[in-house]
């Protein structure tokens, strides 16, 4: 008997607080968004094509804590409908095709577009520089200044180098969204 109160105490306990976070990972096409997703949730690559809607999965990358992540289609005529996705969101991965720097420019102005969004204000972001697999790909470093990240300071951010199809560096930018959603709560619990 004590056993099974006791199996019954944890499975109450991690249930019900378990913490469920709503994650939008986002970027231009082809910078890998869908196999980024797929790679975390089955830690392996999955053949993709371009997503027609929005993918959802639930992401368990620390105990007690769930995220929600919304992979939304790109395009130019869909921006406006990101927006519906905005609200309540509490953290963003953005993807990059990191050896793409045709792109970086119509990169940079999408962030600003959603970070510069009302309900996007002041949530933590973290940049996947996807694809650091290919020669010439731009490093985390050099991606925060092409990007203008400067002007976001009132985001927590970090820029996270990796590869999507070996799985590189995206565990990591993982945590470190974690942690910076975290902290951004504390911090709004702290000011109130």
């Amino acid at each position: 008997m004590g056993v099974t109160v006791s199996q019954l105490h944890e499975y109450l306990a991690s249930n019900y607080s378990e913490i469920k976070t709503k994650v939008i990972l986002l970027g231009l096409d082809n910078a890998g968004k869908t196999t980024i997703l797929y790679r975390l949730k089955l830690n392996r690559t999955i053949g993709t094509i371009p997503t027609i809607g929005f993918n959802v999965e639930t992401l368990e990358p620390i105990q007690s804590m769930s995220l929600i992540v919304w992979d939304l289609n790109y395009g130019a005529k869909r921006k406006h409908l990101w927006k519906v996705h905005f609200r309540d969101a509490d953290g963003l991965l953005f993807a990059l095709d990191s050896a793409d720097s045709g792109r970086f420019d119509e990169a940079r102005t999408d962030l600003k577009y959603i970070l510069e969004d009302t309900d996007m204000r002041m949530v933590p972001f973290v940049v996947l520089a996807n694809k650091q697999d290919i020669p010439g790909a731009k490093s985390p470093s050099e991606l925060l200044e092409l990007l203008d990240l400067e002007k976001f300071q009132s985001h927590m951010m970090h820029v996270q180098g990796c590869c999507a199809v070996t799985g590189d560096g995206l565990m990591e930018a993982v945590q470190r969204l974690v942690f910076l959603i975290k902290e951004n709560k504390r911090q709004r619990m702290s000011h109130r």
